[in-house]
């Protein structure tokens, strides 16, 4: 199943690169998301899903497969499983490309579902997702708005800033009967999210570590 989407971000290409692979900024605009730990290219993470009174977590791990600061490109591959009910996997594509004296981002995903996930059609995965990135797009556009960046780099920040994400209210995102059923694929959308574009300043950070 492919899905696409599109959003901007309110300033040039290159800031925008930085921004989005901060992890602690990254963090606060997804919810239920936190990144675990990065090892070179591997990343573990996990998502907590809110249904009515329960709070679940999923698991996860992902790979960069290619990370290109040139051509601001992106590409990871992931996987997740909601114990025996079944299985995601998911490749995200991400594109930043200059857009006026802003930034689009384009993200291409491919996702695979079995189990009980795979029963849902397109078209409840495309609304969910939908809805999933445009919260992540909102609550961006306020940090940026609230806090805009100045030249240069930002500082990286440190594991330890990164305060307890707070569950996804799937329901605020999907019907009833579609929220008890998808929980695993929003949890996975919501990881895939936050590791393709909030996890390369931990890599590098740990990378520079290990040269010293």
């Amino acid at each position: 199943m492919k899905l696409e989407h599109s959003f901007h971000v309110d300033d040039d290409v290159d800031a925008a690169w930085d921004v989005l692979n901060d992890v602690r900024r990254t963090a606060l605009c997804m919810p239920g998301a936190a990144v675990d730990t990065v090892d070179g290219d591997d990343i573990t993470g996990r998502c907590k899903v809110k249904l009515g009174p329960i709070t679940l977590t999923y698991r996860g791990q992902a790979t960069f497969i290619e990370r290109d600061a040139a051509a601001h490109r992106i590409v990871l591959e992931g996987q997740g499983q909601d114990g025996s009910n079944g299985r995601a996997s998911i490749t995200v594509v991400a594109n930043l490309t200059a857009d006026g004296g802003r930034t689009r981002v384009d993200l291409e995903t491919d996702l695979k579902l079995t189990g009980k996930p795979a029963q849902f059609g397109r078209g409840v995965m495309a609304d969910v997702s939908d809805r999933l990135i445009g919260q992540f797009a909102d609550a961006l556009a306020q940090q940026l708005a609230a806090d805009q960046p100045t030249s240069g780099e930002l500082e990286p920040s440190s594991e330890g800033d990164l305060a307890p994400a707070e569950p996804l209210d799937l329901l605020a995102v999907a019907s009833d009967a579609v929220a008890r059923r998808s929980a695993v694929v929003a949890a996975s959308l919501v990881c895939a999210l936050l590791l393709v574009i909030g996890t390369r300043r931990a890599s590098q950070r740990r990378s520079r570590r290990r040269q010293h």
